[in-house]
């Protein structure tokens, strides 16, 4: 596990900003998963102006290189809800228009924080008897069980190159990544807690969508693995801009000195935020990229305090 180099006190905002994460699904993309091209120009522009952009996903690293590569980011990327952090490969791809559910070439692999095969089997278990859909990620891989209904529901999320198996117990027998478990609209929300409380130590079981159930070890989260990058990278928390939209993206939000929360974002995470972006459709991320990224520092500073709504 990388050590937690968030801080122990409220980060500041400060200028200028020099390393922006960003959630994927309902932060930078909608249900069509386009970046709108106000949003992608404002992440371009940072990057050729040397900010470090990355992407903080619960997908697989591999279905987040198609926005990776649109975007041309050279940070490292952040998925599985921060369990896996990987460089950017050695050789890229030449960038297409985003297909739902492609993958793509992934890099070399800095750090994995893998569930102990009983946790894993246990949270598989847990899932089907509360009513969910429950399959396993183990880095690039997806292992679904072969008379999974919600196949088709996630396929579109982190395309379809799936290993298929008759019994998806007898397929744990090593650590793996993450489970991650399919339900009605609002299910998740509604056993997250309890949830929390049947794998405490064990798991932390967190929401990436109102969907989605989804069990990572224990001290994993997005906001850890962008802290530990920002410390690699040596800049501090006060200068990080971060975003998102669910359950997933509180300790992000949280930790950063910009923290950004979406308009679809649960109470807590719009709480920990700073600033509330507008609709991925009206390019909201671009909107505060454009004030606090892209603004000389003084414009910044004097747009950060009009925008802050805490």
């Amino acid at each position: 596990m990388i050590r937690d180099h968030r801080p122990l006190v409220p980060a500041l905002p400060r200028f200028p900003i020099e390393m922006i994460a960003l959630d994927i699904d309902g932060t930078i993309v909608g249900q069509d998963l386009q970046i709108p091209a106000r949003t992608a120009a404002a992440l371009r522009e940072a990057v050729r102006r040397g900010v470090r952009v990355s992407l903080a996903t619960g997908r697989m690293p591999s279905s987040a290189m198609a926005f990776v590569n649109q975007l041309g980011l050279v940070a490292p990327v952040i998925g599985h809800q921060g369990a896996v952090i990987r460089e950017m490969p050695r050789r890229r791809e030449i960038a297409q228009p985003i297909d739902p559910g492609s993958r793509g070439r992934v890099g070399p692999l800095l750090h994995h924080a893998p569930l102990p095969a009983d946790v894993v089997r246990d949270a598989v278990d847990w899932c089907r008897e509360h009513g969910m859909d429950p399959h396993i990620n183990d880095l690039e891989r997806m292992v679904i069980w072969q008379g999974d209904p919600s196949f088709e529901d996630y396929s579109s999320y982190v395309g379809r190159n799936a290993e298929i198996v008759a019994d998806l117990g007898a397929a744990i027998r090593r650590p793996m990544t993450k489970v991650i478990a399919v339900g009605e609209a609002g299910q998740a929300m509604a056993l997250v807690e309890e949830a929390r409380r049947a794998f405490a130590g064990r798991a932390d079981p967190t929401v990436s969508h109102p969907r989605f159930l989804e069990f990572v070890a224990p001290g994993v989260s997005k906001g850890r693995a962008v802290a530990w990058l920002a410390w690699r990278a040596g800049v501090s928390m006060d200068r990080v801009l971060t975003a998102g939209d669910a359950l997933n993206d509180l300790e992000m939000v949280a930790a950063a000195g910009h923290g950004i929360a979406m308009p679809t974002a649960p109470d807590a995470v719009r709480a920990a935020a700073r600033f509330h972006a507008a609709p991925v459709g009206e390019a909201g991320i671009a909107q505060l990229l454009e004030e606090l990224v892209l603004a000389s520092p003084a414009d910044a500073a004097r747009n950060a305090a009009r925008l802050a709504v805490r």
